[in-house]
């Protein structure tokens, strides 16, 4: 019996996008279905009861929530090609480490860029950089995070690339003069047809930002 797998997600989702690249390196075929986050489906109200978010992968029926979870779960069912976390226990411990640090920084720190204003952005644009700077030092002169191959950290935090341009114009910086390393690493990323065909680009999600930010009244 073949797997049936669907993915509950949304266009301009950074977390979504993580799932997305998972599966297409892994060459799962997958039904995608888009939510209207104003009117959430029955099915994703169902599949995830507890935080109501999208994405929610489901495979066969058995719905699993939140992005690295969903990405860690892709990697050990299908097993048999494209490794996404390291062999290596400790090694494995560090990615699942660095992929949280990106949960819990960049992501909520880019938010405080996009929504907050004057002192407040300005703080958030400071701690930004230094986070960027931090994973750039991680990085190093490798390929990618995990090494010469595409790995759980790449996949974690590349999707926040197409929201660069929104961080960048809305806070008056430029993340390639402060972290040259890591620009390079993400059209590195690019590159590869799983990560090029499940991200956004840039400008399209800089319009959305500007839509969200007119309707909720912040300029």
């Amino acid at each position: 019996m073949a797997d049936e797998v669907v993915l509950l997600d949304f266009w301009a989702s950074p977390f979504g996008m993580r799932v997305r690249i998972a599966l297409a390196e892994k060459g799962i075929n997958y039904e995608y279905k888009e939510e209207d986050l104003r009117n959430k489906s029955p099915l994703l109200l169902q599949s995830n009861p507890v935080h109501k978010k999208i994405p929610v992968l489901i495979h066969n029926g058995k719905p699993i929530a939140e992005s690295l979870i969903a990405v860690q779960y892709i990697d050990e069912v299908w097993n048999d090609a494209s490794p996404l976390l390291p062999s290596d226990p400790y090694q494995r411990a560090q990615a699942r480490f660095w992929a949280d640090y990106v949960d819990k920084k960049i992501y909520e720190i880019g938010r405080n860029i996009i929504w907050k204003k004057n002192e407040e952005r300005e703080a958030a644009k400071k701690e930004f950089i230094d986070c960027l700077k931090l994973l750039e030092e991680q990085l190093g002169d490798k390929t990618y995070f995990g090494g010469d191959k595409l790995g759980y950290v790449d996949i974690a935090l590349v999707p926040f690339y197409t929201w660069f341009k929104g961080y960048e114009t809305l806070g008056n910086f430029n993340i390639e003069s402060e972290c040259p390393k890591l620009i390079a690493w993400a059209k590195r990323c690019l590159q590869k047809e799983s990560v090029s065909k499940s991200l956004h680009d840039q400008d399209k999600i800089y319009e959305f930002i500007v839509e969200i930010r007119k309707k909720l009244g912040i300029e």
